[in-house]
């Protein structure tokens, strides 16, 4: 271990080594100024994004390759970051309000934002396991952290840790049998055997299915989206905002770079069964959700289909003139779902009542009476997860079906654009609830999470108008050696 390699790996030890020490610190905080605990975790993600900064589009290897620094690692771990203090200023107003403030929810916090910044730099199946499982152990946790008031919360944590228990088996098994046909983890280095010609393809393959499957339980794919609905619904909303975008990124980072730096050709021969696992997560995950009317329920279902929109990327990366625009769409698409996906999940929040009710989509009647502007922000979140212009999500939907059509996936485009059309029925229907029903919700009114629903509603309008910018960063994150 050398300099070089901590500094390559400098942004997780960071949060992972502040969440250590916070986690002692917390002890001599009193319980009712929790919202220090709360701020010394931001500062800490806030520090960590400086190395990131200041190393954006540098190429590193760390570690004898099991960790890489590159454009596509930089980029994830600034939206990863971001996200992570998103959701801790959601979190603030909301455990108070439902009486479960405790300092160790931001350190399981941290933890899992460290494994999910360590995944956009796994360059290592080994690595890729660890990061998963730093990443999930603390959401675990988490889902359970209302428990004691809410029996559904216990029951979320218990669904979640089984089922992701089991597809880290999958993972591990899929590891065991790639090292078995070529003789090591390292992702580059499976390439190079790939292409040299390895005789147990057959066994390779089978390992890459096997990996597959356990990061597709990660990302909420169909047929491995069983656990999702139940556990947006019973954790606690905090925790399902944080859930719902950072894992998903940490899955994409690991899903991305295995099969386009390590298994291109296996992409290209699973083809068919990728394009097959995209149009079924788009297809169930919008027509799902027309039937929820908890309106939890119904983002778990959003975000079963945002995630099929995102696999799209993985068969259209099988062609190498395509592959840089497909990350570079994935990347984008990744970036302004969060915003407005964690702008929508603050708007949830601030209904939510403290009894956990408020959770109904009838409950969002009469408030754009009540309460303009959040009704605004609210409008302008669903607008943009259906993909309406001038919002963020048009920008995103249209580059991702873009390459879509340039990779010739005819079929595939169709059932994107169609399920779009499928969506907009649930999203609307937020929209007429708020402004063409009375009712009187009640409002929760909140430092943090006003500023946090301001700047996501902001940066879903501009990122809609003014999307250059954050395209042309994406557009310079290429993967080590492989994307220019």
């Amino acid at each position: 271990m050398t300099t070089a390699d901590l500094n390559v790996a400098l942004p997780f030890i960071i949060v992972a080594a502040w969440a250590c020490i916070l986690l002692v610190i917390d002890l001599f905080i009193p319980a009712d100024r929790k919202g220090l605990t709360a701020l010394l975790a931001v500062a800490g993600m806030g520090f960590a994004s400086i190395p990131v900064l200041l190393r954006f589009e540098e190429s590193n290897r760390a570690f004898n390759g099991m960790i890489v620094q590159d454009g596509f690692s930089s980029f994830l771990q600034l939206l990863l970051l971001g996200v992570g203090v998103i959701s801790v200023a959601l979190a603030y107003d909301y455990l108070q309000r439902r009486k479960i403030v405790k300092g160790e929810y931001y350190t399981l916090l941290l933890f899992s934002v460290s494994g999910m910044v360590l995944m956009a730099q796994a360059g290592d199946l080994i690595i890729v396991f660890l990061a998963l499982e730093l990443l999930s152990v603390p959401l675990y946790v988490l889902s359970g952290f209302a428990a004691k008031s809410n029996p559904e919360s216990e029951e979320a944590a218990m669904k979640y840790f089984l089922l992701g228990a089991f597809a880290s088996g999958f993972i591990v098994y899929g590891i065991a049998l790639v090292y078995g046909a070529t003789g090591t983890t390292e992702i580059e280095a499976i390439h190079n055997v790939l292409i040299s010609g390895v005789s147990n393809l057959g066994l390779l393959t089978v390992g890459a299915v096997l990996i597959l499957v356990g990061l597709g339980f990660k990302v909420a794919v169909v047929p491995f989206h069983m656990w999702t609905p139940d556990v947006y619904d019973g954790a606690p909303s905090s925790v399902t905002a944080l859930m719902s975008v950072g894992a998903k990124a940490g899955g994409f980072a690991a899903l991305l770079r295995l099969f386009l730096a390590g298994f291109p050709e296996i992409a290209a021969n699973l083809a068919p069964i990728l394009v097959g696992v995209a149009a079924l997560t788009l297809i169930w995950g919008n027509i799902a959700a027309i039937a929820q009317q908890n309106i939890k329920r119904m983002m778990a279902y959003s975000s079963i289909s945002h995630a099929g929109y995102i696999f799209m990327m993985l068969p259209a990366i099988v062609d190498s003139d395509i592959a840089p625009d497909a990350i570079s769409a994935a990347l984008f698409y990744l970036f302004v779902y969060a915003v407005s996906n964690l702008g929508a999940w603050g708007v949830i929040l601030a209904l939510e009542r403290a009894d956990g009710g408020g959770l109904s989509i009838d409950d969002y009647a009469g408030l754009g009476e009540r309460n303009p502007g959040l009704a605004l922000a609210m409008a302008l979140f669903m607008l943009s997860l259906i993909g309406v212009p001038p919002t963020a999500g048009f920008i995103g939907k249209f580059f991702l079906f873009r390459v879509v059509l340039d990779a010739n996936m005819i079929g595939l485009a169709l059932v994107g654009v169609i399920t779009s059309l499928i969506s907009a029925y649930y999203y609307l229907r937020v929209v007429v609830v708020m402004y063409m029903r009375s009712g009187d919700p009640q409002v929760r009114s909140e430092r943090w999470l006003n500023a946090t629903l301001w700047l996501t509603a902001l940066g879903t309008f501009l990122l809609g108008i003014f999307p250059g910018p954050l395209l042309n960063l994406a557009s310079r994150t290429g993967l080590f050696g492989l994307v220019p």
